[in-house]
């Protein structure tokens, strides 16, 4: 790809730094001189404006309000909740737990009609069982030492993932193969879950397609992302969530998953793929 999400992420607080630069610019004022009005350090305002600290909401009214700007304080402020919410570390995602994350994404799953999934290393979360996700979300918050509300969790996740039983929603969803034998859970739970994605996959709003292993590759295998409809794209990466929401980024992952659907096998073959992946289970 072109470009990174990161880099993206980076560009909208470069944007909103650049904003605050202008309007300092605009009411004759230096960098020392603003932070005498706002009360700071006068090395803050400086930070602010070359974007290496990130603006809170009171910052951002203070800036204005003594630049005489006070006009643009909402405008700004959404601007920069944007840039953050670009790039956030699941530490910060999950530091009350992990069920209020799917709790708050509901109302995105619910308006979404079509998804578009690329699952490199586990099953996507909407095609998840208890049991699995249980395995799952267990590791990730022994691995990340965020409290601990598993259980709950994992009945959110279910809950949340009631959009592929329920309304007008269709999924596309690419699995590498090597997503049907990473035992993220105990045999049991590998078993029940690549049995209920033989059942979901035969749902008429379900395409799933597995990349085979000995494929060609025509796009390198990459992090997982999810695309909702072609509004977002969130990416999965082991520190953070980047939710990338610029056009031009959107259509570079939906062609890139475009690419991977040419490679992937669907129907029987799929299916003959993830029945060998319940063998090996012993």
């Amino acid at each position: 790809m072109s470009s990174s999400p990161l880099s993206s992420a980076q560009a909208a607080r470069d944007r909103v730094a650049t904003r605050l630069q202008g309007i300092m610019k605009d009411a004759g004022l230096t960098g020392h001189e603003l932070a005498a009005r706002c009360g700071w350090h006068k090395s803050k305002s400086s930070r602010l404006a070359r974007g290496k600290t990130p603006p809170s909401d009171s910052d951002i009214r203070a800036w204005c309000t003594a630049c005489g700007a006070e006009d643009q304080i909402a405008d700004l402020i959404a601007a920069s909740r944007n840039a953050e919410s670009m790039y956030v570390e699941w530490r910060q995602i999950h530091r009350d737990g992990i069920r209020r994350v799917h709790e708050q994404t509901v109302p995105l799953y619910q308006r979404t009609r079509h998804f578009r999934v690329y699952a490199s290393n586990l099953v996507p979360g909407m095609l998840q069982t208890a049991e699995y996700a249980t395995g799952l979300l267990r590791s990730i918050t022994d691995f990340q030492g965020t409290p601990d509300d598993v259980s709950e969790a994992v009945q959110a996740r279910l809950d949340r993932s009631r959009v592929v039983r329920e309304g007008d929603h269709r999924f596309a969803l690419l699995l590498e193969e090597a997503v049907l034998y990473y035992r993220v859970s105990d045999d049991a739970a590998m078993a029940g879950q690549l049995g209920y994605l033989l059942s979901v996959m035969a749902q008429p709003n379900v395409s799933l397609g597995v990349i085979p292993f000995g494929a060609r590759r025509t796009v390198w295998p990459l992090e997982a992302f999810y695309a909702f409809d072609d509004a977002q794209v969130a990416v999965e990466t082991l520190t953070a969530e980047i939710n990338v929401r610029a056009p031009g980024e959107i259509r570079t992952y939906l062609k890139a998953f475009g690419e991977l659907s040419k490679i992937a096998v669907r129907g029987p073959e799929a299916r003959a793929r993830i029945t060998r992946a319940i063998d090996s289970l012993g």
